[in-house]
């Protein structure tokens, strides 16, 4: 990120902001709607973080941390809509559609098998699970964006992927579910 950009953000300059909020605002709804498994929520839950981003922003101490500063704030607005909303999750997964042809039929069933999978995990695993695989951060910045210890990272990644892969066995055995 530019920190010159979130200097003057910091400042009250509302079309730094601007930039700022459409530079971060598509990573941020795909880490809150991959969360939360739903598009509505995820849209609310940004639309709340980029609000308490604006609202905080002048207590930022270092620019330089504007992007995991972020992040947390995004995690937490999912995490806010899971305590405020206490929904069950459903709704599209984490995995894209990106095959096509002979192989669609298969890649659906697939990709069902696995957001079945990854809705069964808990919000703190599927978020690290999320942020590691998908947003592509390191363990660190995801031990940053989180405020908990990186070995509180790596544990969730653990057992995240040993329970993600547990919910994968279980569903293929699972008649009518397994069955190609």
């Amino acid at each position: 990120m530019d920190r010159e950009l979130v200097e003057r953000a910091q400042a009250g300059d509302e079309s730094a902001f601007a930039d700022l909020a459409a530079r971060i605002g598509d990573r941020m709804y795909a880490t809150a709607q991959h969360i939360l498994q739903d598009s509505g929520r995820a849209e609310d839950a940004v639309q709340q973080a980029m609000m308490s981003i604006w609202r905080h922003l002048p207590r930022l101490e270092d620019p330089d941390r504007f992007t995991a500063w972020a992040y947390r704030i995004v995690v937490r607005a999912a995490y806010g809509e899971v305590r405020r909303r206490r929904f069950t999750l459903v709704g599209p997964g984490p995995i894209e559609q990106r095959t096509s042809g002979s192989d669609h039929t298969a890649s659906v069933a697939d990709r069902e098998q696995l957001e079945r999978g990854f809705r069964a995990l808990s919000v703190e695993h599927r978020t690290v699970l999320v942020m590691k695989h998908y947003s592509g951060l390191s363990n660190a910045e995801i031990a940053e964006a989180l405020d908990i210890p990186e070995g509180t990272v790596r544990s969730r990644l653990y057992h995240g992927m040993q329970a993600l892969r547990a919910a994968l066995e279980a569903d293929a055995r699972t008649p009518d579910r397994g069955a190609r």
